[in-house]
């Protein structure tokens, strides 16, 4: 199949290119910074320029593509703070690439994919898209909004043969490349940020962080099976807290979740 994968420049993105082209399929690899696409050269069919807060870039890129059955939503960046004094221009962009930017694509390319009754759009959420963090609450919004817009479409567009995959990763390395602290040190909300910077280590356990081929294999597992369910955890860490979170209601799961991490804000 003809997937375009957007973020392909680095982590998740990267290596869900390289392990659907190795799998066969015609992978179409895209991000902002086209020099990040280098190393995928010799593995995918095309690389391409995409700048998915641009309607511009989003249609010159969607006309170079061709038809395409299979979307990976997965561009994103992250930045970090207490919603109290958080930037709000920075909020706005986060929504625009997190949010706006995969509707962008699926605008452009689901109309094709209804006409010919078939087709694929994965977005990559997160963990985070279904259990909000402190310090990390604009990134929690916009992987909470594209599960809530996921959902939606999916029941929309499965009528005319159309799947629609949410994959939920946890803790997955290297991380995000961009993110950035507002508003943390020297602020009354440090303690906080001390007491949370070794949550994630303690979630993922001993073993450490999966590489992020770990998600580009549940993304080709996905493509590959219709009986997909609509949500995909992927990563100890997130079954677990998904899993938990399923069963707790919201004090015993945020008591559940201070005594694990030895939270005492």
């Amino acid at each position: 199949m003809r997937v375009l994968v957007t973020g392909a420049g680095s982590g998740i993105g990267a290596a869900t290119a390289e392990v659907l082209a190795a799998r066969g399929h015609h992978v179409i690899a895209t991000a902002r910074d086209v020099a990040r696409l280098e190393p995928l050269a010799d593995v995918v069919a095309q690389r391409l320029h995409l700048d998915v807060t641009s309607d511009e870039s989003v249609a010159t890129c969607v006309a170079a593509a061709g038809d395409v059955d299979v979307l990976v939503n997965n561009a994103g960046i992250t930045e970090t703070g207490p919603l109290e004094t958080f930037p709000h221009d920075v909020l706005q962009r986060m929504f625009e690439t997190n949010v706006f930017g995969p509707m962008r694509l699926v605008r452009a390319l689901v109309p094709a994919m209804r006409e010919r009754g078939r087709g694929v759009v994965v977005n990559v959420t997160s963990v985070e898209g279904r259990v909000a963090a402190p310090l990390s609450g604009p990134y929690c919004a916009t992987k909470h909004a594209l599960e809530a817009l996921s959902e939606s479409l999916a029941f929309e567009v499965g009528h005319f043969g159309v799947r629609v995959v949410i994959v939920e990763p946890g803790y997955i390395a290297p991380g995000m490349r961009n993110a950035v602290r507002h508003g943390e040190d020297g602020t009354p909300y440090e303690e906080l940020r001390a007491q949370w910077s070794g949550a994630d280590d303690t979630l993922v356990g001993p073993g450490g962080r999966p590489g992020p081929e770990l998600v580009g294999e549940a993304i080709a597992a996905a493509i590959d099976d219709p009986d997909t369910p609509l949500r995909v955890p992927v990563g100890a860490d997130a079954e677990m807290v998904l899993a938990a979170r399923a069963t707790l209601d919201d004090a015993a799961f945020e008591a559940a979740m201070r005594e694990v991490l030895g939270i005492t804000w």
